[in-house]
């Protein structure tokens, strides 16, 4: 969902839609992947939600859609019911960021738990410091 937040930062009309549906994109996709999960979890007759990854996995993605539901009723440019509000419009997209933020941590994280070995671990996880700055501030 990062992409979506480049391109909102572009600015105009088409790259607010374009960045709402990236961000729909995205949360859909990882609904998809929690959906993934939680059936191989039943097929293996495992339990859920039961490692600090996975709690914080379900955390991340219900966050997402609850920012992207704020999104679309509120700040969508053709039909938010409060669109011009920049207190919504903040929260937003301060909420969004850290949303973003925990689900890098989330996977870096979650990754760690499958290898220890530093290069594979900084592999991972400095493209993700490196995009920070474009995404996050």
């Amino acid at each position: 969902m990062g992409i979506a937040t480049i391109t909102k930062k572009l600015g105009g009309y088409t790259n607010t839609k374009n960045h709402g549906y990236l961000a729909a994109l995205g949360i859909t996709l990882s609904l998809g992947g929690l959906y993934a999960i939680y059936s191989n979890k039943n097929m293996w007759g495992k339990q859920h939600f039961t490692t600090t990854h996975g709690k914080a996995g379900l955390a991340v993605v219900l966050m997402a859609l609850g920012a992207g539901l704020v999104g679309s009723v509120f700040l969508h440019p053709d039909f938010g019911v409060d669109k011009t509000n920049k207190s919504i419009r903040w929260m937003h997209k301060t909420f969004a960021r850290c949303v973003l933020a925990a689900a890098w941590g989330t996977a870096v994280y979650g990754f760690y738990t499958l290898t220890k070995d530093p290069i594979e671990l900084a592999l991972f996880a400095v493209p993700l410091l490196v995009l920070a700055p474009f995404t996050l501030v």
